[in-house]
């Protein structure tokens, strides 16, 4: 029963893909990864973590993921999968953990925003440091309320904790535009978080 419900959740995320292809504004993109990320073979099984990475919701006490960072998950699996990555059986062990974020935040309250940190070999600091990101695009247009939204996945070295992958995408869209619903954000940023992965480590993209 989980299996064919877990199908069509992700049937039902490649339908919102094809969908909002030109509904979202460009999305920013930074990737830090370690060279084991190579060396993933077909059929490598994953986990997902239930603590979401920087949900709102269990940063309150909630004892379930919100349904906006179920949407990201839905979209993040069908990434994965398409790497080639399987799904650990329910209750299973797998060698890498990956753990999901996203932050929806208005503009206005952008500077307060905590930083995301990089665990992977070879880039220091975070997100928020000055590497190049260009966090303030402009997409806005006149004086709609804007709003930033940003997701965030790492995967990880089950058995050490140590990260292997780590990518941030982040987008700037209207508030009451069809691509700040969930579904389509979800969509369209883990589309672009993957777009050739892994990616060029430590380099920021823009990705239509």
């Amino acid at each position: 029963m989980m299996r064919h419900k877990s199908a069509a959740l992700l049937s039902a995320a490649a339908l919102a893909l094809g969908g909002c292809a030109t509904a979202v504004p460009p999305v920013e993109v930074t990737r830090f990864h370690s060279n084991a990320v190579a060396g993933w073979a077909a059929g490598t099984r994953y986990v997902i973590d239930a603590v979401p990475l920087n949900d709102a919701a269990a940063m309150l006490g909630a004892t379930q993921p919100s349904l906006e960072w179920n949407s990201y998950r839905v979209a993040v699996e069908r990434q994965l999968q398409l790497q080639g990555l399987v799904p650990a059986d329910d209750g299973g062990a797998a060698p890498l953990k990956v753990r999901i974020g996203f932050d929806r935040a208005d503009r206005a309250g952008l500077a307060k925003r905590s930083p995301v940190s990089v665990g992977v070999g070879g880039s220091t600091g975070s997100y928020g440091s000055g590497v190049g990101l260009g966090i303030g695009i402009n997409l806005g247009g006149g004086p709609r309320a804007m709003q930033d939204l940003q997701l965030s996945v790492r995967i990880d070295d089950a058995a050490t904790g140590q990260a292997l992958w780590e990518g941030r995408a982040l987008t700037a869209v209207p508030e009451k535009a069809p691509a700040a619903q969930p579904s389509l954000a979800a969509a369209k940023l883990t589309e672009a978080l993957f777009k050739d992965f892994p990616g060029e480590s430590g380099r920021t993209i823009t990705v239509p």
